[in-house]
């Protein structure tokens, strides 16, 4: 990620990485970017909140005008729940070792899913967003 957006800025574009993930955003060193403190895949608010979704949108647009110093990271302050219980078992191995049931996010797919019917025919209608996408059509 940090290498793609200095890319991009080197073009003349500025940039601003979302993350969720402050030690790695730091290692990839990115020219800005803001931190979710959320669990991995909620990095742009929680699904199904687009009014958090909004506020997370427009606070990084809102460090692309602020941030001068390369590599800043600003947070975001928003908090998943009322303490940091979450984290206890994020990334976590079981004491007993077994590491098979870590990954229980849903399977993926190489092409866009959508959860509702009309999201897919929108997107196919008009999707400003999947430009870079070729389309078959």
């Amino acid at each position: 990620m940090g290498l793609i957006a200095r890319t991009i800025e080197a073009a003349g574009i500025s940039t601003v990485s979302l993350s969720s993930a402050r030690s790695i955003t730091a290692g990839a060193n990115p020219p800005r970017a803001v931190f979710l403190d959320y669990p991995l895949g909620q990095t742009a608010g929680r699904a199904g909140d687009p009014d958090e979704q909004d506020f997370v949108m427009r606070s990084a647009l809102n460090a692309v005008e602020k941030m001068d110093q390369p590599g800043a990271i600003e947070t975001i302050n928003l908090q998943w729940s009322d303490d940091d219980s979450w984290k206890d078992d994020v990334m976590r191995v079981k004491p007993d070792g077994d590491v098979t049931n870590l990954d229980d996010r849903t399977e993926r797919y190489s092409t866009p899913q959508y959860q509702h019917q009309e999201d897919a025919m929108a997107a196919a209608a008009d999707c400003k967003s999947c430009v870079f996408f070729e389309e078959s059509r």
